[in-house]
């Protein structure tokens, strides 16, 4: 299988090199839904593979390119709480929505600094209220959507000041709705 089941004392190998069922090459991306199913976006594979909470493989979609459910390069993807799968698909810059079998359901974004569009999609999560919250590298900043891809707002511009970023490249959001945003290139954490 693709990885294995540890108690949490335990140290534990991940996957084998591959693009078979189970394998992996280029994991970026996991996520656990609230069902225990594992969600692993691969970007040189350019697909999606799902897992039972038993590590059992369930199912893949994807494959590389440019139409509805093609990928190019997705390194993050997130659930909410109905199970729907976002996935930051960083080359193709957009987010596109699946159910949790893998069937698309909608798109958003293009390239650009705009509302709504994305330089380089790098992190994506979602919240209680199953808003989408998209960290983009290129653009230095973080927008937010509603879970069917409406833009509602944005934060951050490029630098090292307070509520400025440089390479968000990581997002959580906790259980009162705080938003964590990692930064690589400022090395640091800003909630």
């Amino acid at each position: 299988t693709g990885f294995e089941v540890c108690a949490p004392t335990d140290t534990c190998k991940a996957g084998a090199h591959g693009n078979g069922d189970g394998q992996f090459w280029g994991p970026l991306g996991v996520e656990v839904d609230g069902s225990g199913n594992v969600y692993v976006a691969e970007a040189i594979n350019s697909r999606i593979q799902k897992f039972a909470s038993d590590a059992t493989y369930v199912l893949q979609w994807g494959g590389p390119g440019s139409g509805d459910g093609q990928f190019n390069y997705p390194v993050d993807l997130t659930t909410d709480g109905s199970g729907n799968v976002f996935v930051a698909d960083i080359d193709n810059q957009r987010v596109q929505k699946f159910d949790s079998g893998g069937a698309y359901l909608t798109q958003w974004g293009s390239n650009g600094s705009g509302d709504g569009q994305f330089f380089n999609p790098s992190a994506i999560a979602t919240d209680g209220a199953g808003n989408v919250y998209v960290a983009e590298a290129g653009n230095h900043r973080v927008q937010k959507f509603d879970g069917a891809g409406n833009y509602l707002a944005k934060w951050g511009s490029p630098g090292n000041g307070d509520g400025e970023f440089l390479g968000p490249f990581g997002l959580e959001v906790d259980a009162a709705g705080g938003l964590y945003v990692s930064e690589a290139y400022n090395y640091r954490v800003q909630k």
